[in-house]
């Protein structure tokens, strides 16, 4: 293998994590978080696939003028026009990769691609050739690689590497694998393959039998120096190995991996919540690493060992991974520069002086019902400006709800739409329920709502309640997410986002999806 001193990580989250149902991002979002990734240290940001749409090959082009400390990385499929339109989106970047993919295995071969191994072959080395005369640094995946078979596997990335690619990536496309036996396949393919040791091998595991981090920490022990991960493990169907998980396990055990990565780990925290909240996927509590009882110790017993010694219970320090930032920033007596300065730490920058004003007055605003202000609330404060701003059929001008024992709950609402007010209310179970009805008495949109959650941004009963609502419509899913200290009101924000998100329509592909 090539010498390397560290494990690259290769974070897919604004592309992976962006086909998790509902979790679609606009530009303005997949650009705050990727200079989160940044400031975390990631090697290779995968910023999406810029063939997909318009909007995602602009947010790719806009990462990449952005970007100065990460390598920046767009998808294709193994097809001319995909490679053509990564290589432009990719263009303006300080590094950029084109990482590129044809499956692998007998199933997808036959039943997907109707092509012969032969075929697929050739289609691997007249990519990676194309990819090369655009940039050096090219990664080939064999899609569904955990099902194929491993002599095929040796035969064509042993052309794809003679073709030119650096890295050479093995994904558990479909979350297959065991740990014991993928890791003996990495191992199998580093030893039998003859030009292995010019390139470096990557892993991409899902997560459908809860073994995406055990596949690739099992994958780094046989010799895997890149692992392709995304934060709080965001993804398709059970979603892909977690970033903060590989990270620190690596980190945590250098006894038996004897590498680490370049990872500043104490941005793990921030960037696990500025995903959270820009998708509006929730951390679990008890989620490793980033969740809220992760550092928790509610046993006497545990609570006592941890007092008289923190490593009898804890194989990590909280404040290493950045829970330390969780800490009073701002209050009602800060000034609009105090403001700015912090939201610029925090990876947050507004394009016109006009949403700077409008989120310093959301702020002041906010301030005045809650006396604390945390980094939480400001990154709460930056979605809901920038949702404001956006362009939307609908929105919420005010409202009015009653909720009594033993009266039917009522909403009153004043909504616009494309610009025009109207009035209407309805009555419901409860004051979310009534609250829905009426904008739907209204709107009339046809959606199925699929996903209802609450979840406080900070800690204390004057916390904003950040709420998620999944609509659906026509096989289209999408997640509004809404913020406010009244969880009524950030309802009606949450469903009325998902309206706008759901009236927008447009098309994006499927990078699994086409004939090759």
């Amino acid at each position: 293998m090539p010498e390397t001193d560290h494990l690259v990580i290769f974070d897919t989250t604004l592309r992976d994590g962006e086909q998790s149902p509902g979790a679609t991002m606009n530009k303005a979002e997949k650009l705050r978080i990727a200079k989160a990734l940044e400031k975390l240290r990631v090697d290779v940001i995968e910023a999406g696939f810029a063939i997909a749409s318009q909007g995602d090959f602009e947010a790719v082009k806009a990462i990449a003028e952005s970007i100065k400390e990460s390598t920046v990385c767009s998808l294709a499929r193994a097809l001319d026009n995909d490679i053509d339109r990564a290589a432009e989106a990719i263009r303006p970047a300080a590094q950029g990769r084109i990482h590129t993919f044809i499956a692998t295995s007998p199933i997808h071969m036959k039943h997907k691609l109707q092509m012969q191994p032969d075929e697929v072959v050739e289609q691997a080395v007249r990519a990676v050739k194309r990819a090369r005369s655009h940039v050096d640094d090219v990664e080939f995946s064999c899609e569904d690689a955990g099902r194929s078979e491993l002599d095929f596997l040796c035969r064509i990335i042993e052309a794809a590497i003679d073709a030119g690619a650096r890295t050479i990536n093995i994904p558990d496309t479909v979350g297959y694998a065991i740990p014991e036996q993928f890791g003996e396949t990495i191992h199998q393919l580093l030893n039998r393959i003859p030009n292995a040791d010019k390139a470096i091998f990557s892993v991409h595991c899902h997560n459908d039998l809860g073994l995406a981090v055990a596949n690739s920490l099992a994958a780094v022990s046989r010799g895997a120096r890149q692992v392709e991960c995304t934060i709080n493990g965001l993804g398709e169907r059970a979603g892909n190995a977690a970033l903060e998980e590989i990270v620190m396990a690596v980190r945590t055990r250098q006894d038996l991996f004897q590498i680490d990565t370049r990872i500043d780990t104490q941005h793990i925290v921030p960037a696990s919540r500025l995903v959270s909240t820009i998708t509006g996927f929730p951390v679990q509590p008890n989620k490793a690493i980033v969740g809220a009882n992760a550092f928790a110790h509610e046993s006497g017993i545990h609570q006592d060992g941890v007092l008289k010694h923190r490593e009898t219970y804890e194989i990590m320090r909280a404040q290493d991974v950045g829970w330390h930032t969780n800490s009073l920033v701002l209050g009602k007596h800060s000034g609009r520069n105090a403001f700015r300065t912090r939201l610029m730490e925090l990876g947050i920058q507004f394009e016109t002086e006009t949403e700077l004003n409008e989120a310093f007055t959301r702020f002041k605003a906010l301030a005045d019902l809650k006396h604390e202000i945390f980094d939480e609330d400001l990154q709460a404060i930056a979605s809901d400006t920038r949702q404001k701003e956006e362009e939307g059929r609908y929105g919420l001008v005010c409202m009015q709800v009653c909720s009594e024992t033993g009266v039917v709950p009522k909403a009153n609402l004043t909504l616009t739409v494309d610009g025009k007010e109207h009035k209407v209310e309805a009555e419901g179970s409860g004051p979310v329920d009534a609250t829905f009805k009426a904008i739907e008495s209204l709107v009339d949109s046809g959606c199925n709502l699929q996903l209802y959650s609450v979840n406080n941004i900070t800690s204390g009963t004057d916390a904003q309640g950040e709420v998620t609502v999944r609509l659906e419509r026509g096989g289209r899913i999408v997640n509004g997410v809404g913020a406010d200290t009244d969880i009524i009101i950030a309802s009606a924000k949450a469903y009325i986002e998902a309206l706008n998100l759901i009236s927008r329509g447009g098309i994006r592909q499927h990078p699994q999806v086409a004939d090759v």
